[in-house]
């Protein structure tokens, strides 16, 4: 080790990323959807 890492992460790394970003995403619209749903809801009480 002479001071400089490099980190190579290929193919297999970048369809990961894509596949847990995708993933985070899809998760946080589904729980988006359903607390505006609840909200909604309330409101019309």
């Amino acid at each position: 080790m002479n001071g400089r890492t490099t980190i190579d992460v290929g193919v297999a790394g970048s369809l990961t990323m894509i596949f847990l970003v995708s993933a985070v995403s899809l998760l946080m619209w589904s729980f988006y959807r359903r607390n505006k749903k609840l909200l909604d809801r309330n409101e019309e009480k």
